[in-house]
């Protein structure tokens, strides 16, 4: 199961549609071996398409060294799907090589902002995926 605070599910789906029609993306980062989404870093989609995303090769580099630096790793992995619904592609499951990770997707199909949304979330180990449920909590 996922637990992610509501401020953080909130700043993920605010992403999402902010950058719609293209795809957003980008990581939630916790302390190392915790488990714990807590710092949100948002992230430019290189491809800035509505069908696919990429993380800049470089930004992904200086990342992985801050989180090195910081003691943190990705928690959350979250991109969005801009006209189908929240479920892994086939792309986005050869893209995902962090087997630790929460792989969160949103679906901003409906892009008016005001109607239903999803927001998922997944287990993706060697090409296996797992859905699992979101608690979304106040505080932790």
């Amino acid at each position: 199961m996922l637990t992610i605070t509501e401020a953080l599910y909130d700043q993920i789906v605010a992403h999402a549609r902010a950058d719609h029609p293209d795809e957003a993306c980008g990581m939630v980062a916790g302390p190392e071996g915790s488990g714990r989404p807590e710092r949100f870093i948002p992230m430019l989609n290189a491809a800035r398409s509505p069908t696919f995303y990429e993380f800049d090769s470089a930004d992904l580099l200086r990342l992985y060294r801050e989180l090195d630096d910081r003691d943190e790793e990705p928690v959350i992995i979250y991109h969005s799907h801009t006209a189908t619904e929240a479920y892994p592609s086939r792309t986005d499951i050869s893209y995902a090589n962090e087997p630790g990770a929460h792989y969160v997707l949103v679906s901003t199909a409906d892009s008016d902002g005001t109607g239903p949304f999803q927001f998922r979330s997944f287990r993706i180990v060697d090409g296996e995926i797992t859905e699992e449920d979101v608690k979304v909590v106040e505080a932790y």
